[in-house]
């Protein structure tokens, strides 16, 4: 039996990287997947990834940096498919501004994306994951929920309210529904493109044991046992994800 045969799950941000990476295996483990991202024809590509390896989703366009995107979401989950038993919150947004030179929508904007929308969308499916007696949430934290260091004051700060939200949840959601997070190291996205690819973060590479970046198949592999019952008594963590980065 497929690990996630005849769940329903929510993997925002899901359009690229990790959350694309996920969207695909949870399919292909037998869950209905919602993925979401503002861009509509990258949504359908990632429909045409699943349909090919025999799974079913369907695609929201919605922008989690608002409350109303987040409501679209939910609201497109429970109209198609009547439930939701799985969310990712792997949505995210990076900053560079330095801590005197963050503007303060921007600051506004990266806790809107990489905390404020978890909150909200895990508000609006734990009523009906406690309805039914089970649930699970993964949540995207980072390394830079443990350290800090010159630059990335939001992101860095925003990844560390993820954590503590994370283990909030785990607290107050229990014991119907399991809630960890994932902390990625180095994993070559489109977010690490943006800002000169994975050389430009040499330093990362050359500090973990593993000498390499992840790949967004490192971190799918990984929301899947969170997601499934393999990890049945694993709640409240942050794990990382970083090959040995952050050891």
């Amino acid at each position: 039996m497929k690990k996630l045969e005849g769940k329903v799950a929510i993997v925002t941000g899901s359009t690229s990287g990790m959350g694309r990476a996920t969207a695909k295996l949870f399919a292909e483990e037998g869950a209905k997947v919602v993925v979401t991202g503002r861009n509509q024809g990258r949504g359908q590509e990632v429909l045409d990834d699943i349909k090919k390896v025999g799974g079913e989703a369907i695609f929201v366009q919605a922008d989690t940096n608002t409350t109303e995107g987040c409501q679209k979401i939910v609201d497109e989950t429970v109209k198609a498919y009547g439930t939701v038993d799985i969310l990712f919150n792997n949505a995210g947004m990076l900053s560079m501004s330095t801590l005197l030179d963050v503007p303060q929508d921007e600051w506004q904007n990266v806790f809107n994306v990489n905390v404020t929308a978890a909150l909200i969308l895990t508000q609006k499916v734990a009523p009906i994951m406690k309805a039914k007696g089970k649930g699970v949430i993964v949540n995207t934290a980072s390394v830079a929920s443990f350290a800090a260091h010159h630059g990335f004051a939001a992101y860095i700060s925003s990844k560390h309210a993820m954590a503590g939200l994370s283990k909030s949840m785990a607290w107050e959601l229990g014991p119907e529904i399991r809630v960890n997070a994932i902390a990625p190291g180095l994993i070559h996205t489109a977010m690490v493109d943006s800002i000169g690819g994975v050389g430009a973060l040499q330093q990362m590479i050359d500090a973990c044991p593993l000498k390499r970046p992840g790949e967004p198949e490192d971190i799918a592999t990984v929301a899947l046992f969170l997601a499934c019952d393999d990890s049945a008594f694993i709640d409240g963590q942050v794990i990382k994800v970083d090959g040995g980065y952050e050891c």
